[in-house]
């Protein structure tokens, strides 16, 4: 049965980052106007590299319920404020915005595996 779940176990942990990133994302845009606010992000490619790789050393199908949380770095403000804080909001709305794009796909991706499995299990 790990075999069939594969594919599916993938995209399952993408998507767990993905909300991570996320959540991250918006905390940045939420405190633009905080004085002093670091704004926070990772490597979503590398976290998603690193989880695969634990997972396959835990064994096929051995996947946990969330994906844990890589670590946040601090982003670099190419034009930082005054007040210290380092959130460029145009920045960070495009990458809000390209992460819920990203997240949409791997959606309609595991949506479609399952269909896929649905289908040759039921024989149509």
């Amino acid at each position: 049965m790990s075999l069939l779940t594969a594919k599916i176990d993938g995209h399952a942990t993408a998507l767990d980052l993905l909300a991570q990133r996320q959540k991250v994302l918006g905390g940045n845009i939420a405190n633009a106007d905080t004085p002093g606010f670091k704004a926070r992000d990772f490597d979503f490619a590398s976290a998603l590299a690193n989880a695969r790789s634990e997972q396959q050393g835990a064994g096929a199908g051995m996947r946990d319920a969330q994906t844990a949380m890589p670590e946040l770095l601090y982003r670099n403000a190419d034009q930082p404020s005054l007040d210290g804080n380092t959130v460029e909001l145009d920045r960070e709305r495009a990458a809000f915005a390209d992460n819920a794009v990203r997240y949409e796909a791997t959606l309609r991706f595991i949506n479609h595996d399952v269909r896929t499995l649905l289908s040759a299990i039921t024989g149509q």
